[in-house]
């Protein structure tokens, strides 16, 4: 019985692996170059390596939640790991001018598909049975709340450990932020991944004059079957390639974050054509010397991956405001803690 249940978790990770941008392997990746890149003050707590290990795990929780037939999850948890944006334009939109609230931007694309459907292709109902075809993605949206919903953690943390939080309240506090550095780690990669990024996703959509590949097999090879094949990941090679982490200028602005996750995802989607190039010149076969061209470009976008995580990360300690609500409470806890008669 414990022989045959050990089998069938093994089966499961595996099926949990191959699914999303990249494998586990370069999911976990990114989030283990990003904790490379932070200081050792950074959040104010020890990464132990029990830590590490939870952070890097995490990074393959939003693929996870993929695993389970349920329509609302699908619904709300598929568009955030993608953004296409070649269709921003049938919006009547361009990276420029994206809304940075979600359901703004989710208006925008009703409005446009009222008052021009012939702009739009057709949806197959076949196909859309969470009903999500209509959308574009949400992945710049998905990192621009994870960021503000790490700030907040990052808030009570300080607040709990200035103003006197118990150290129960403090390490509560601590795990939520180290809940949300790891799953918002795994949109950064999912950006990373050029096929993410664009309509051409799983093969070349549309008309084709350079005759790339149609495979609906593509993107699967991208997100690691390659990367396997040729000899997986390695951090000690890859870590060499990480920076410490800076500041995000700007991130402080109202729409910074946002603007700056759209940024990181323009400079991806530009490596869409020529990633279908090299699989065309057979630089992405594993096969060869040329086969194996193809490696270094997708280590590449890991480690960038990994350096714009550990960017935003620090970006979030540093720029977490003061949970002045949190704090008040705490202090008139400690005035109520404090019997007649006696002084602090």
């Amino acid at each position: 019985m414990i022989k045959n249940g050990f089998a069938m978790a093994v089966a499961l990770l595996a099926l949990t692996f191959k699914v999303g941008a990249w494998d586990y392997e370069g999911h976990h990746m990114v989030n283990e170059l990003a904790l490379a890149s932070l200081p050792k003050d950074f959040g104010g707590f020890k990464l132990t390596p029990a830590i590490k290990q939870r952070i890097e795990y995490l990074s393959g929780e939003p693929d996870r939640w993929r695993n389970v037939p349920d329509m609302g999850l699908r619904h709300v948890n598929g568009p955030d790991h993608y953004f296409d944006l070649e269709d921003v334009k049938l919006c009547g939109l361009t990276p420029e001018t994206l809304l940075p609230l979600r359901y703004d931007f989710v208006a925008a694309i009703a409005l446009a598909r009222a008052a021009h459907p012939e702009r739009f292709p057709a949806i197959d109902p076949a196909k859309d049975s969470d009903h999500t075809r209509e959308l574009d993605g949400f992945l710049p949206w998905a990192i621009a709340e994870y960021y503000g919903k790490l700030k907040s953690d990052f808030a009570s943390l300080k607040a709990f450990r200035q103003y006197g939080g118990t150290p129960e309240e403090i390490a509560n506090a601590q795990a939520d932020c180290i809940y949300v550095m790891g799953v918002m780690g795994h949109y950064i990669g999912d950006g990373s991944q050029p096929l993410h990024t664009t309509r051409h996703f799983n093969g070349w959509a549309g008309g084709n004059p350079h005759g790339y590949t149609v495979s609906p097999t593509f993107h699967g090879w991208i997100d690691g079957g390659y990367l396997r094949k040729t000899g997986g990941l390695d951090f000690d090679t890859l870590v060499t390639k990480i920076r410490p982490a800076e500041k995000i200028a700007g991130a402080d602005s109202p729409d910074g974050m946002f603007r700056s996750a759209v940024n990181y995802l323009v400079e991806q989607n530009k490596f869409v054509e020529p990633l279908y190039q090299m699989d065309k010149d057979g630089r992405l076969s594993g096969e060869g010397e040329t086969g194996m061209a193809g490696r270094a470009f997708l280590e590449g976008q890991i480690v960038k991956a990994g350096q714009m995580l550990g960017n935003i990360w620090l970006t979030v300690w540093l720029e977490a405001p003061p949970d002045k609500y949190l704090q008040t409470q705490l202090q008139q806890r400690a005035i109520k803690a404090v019997k007649p008669g006696e002084t602090d």
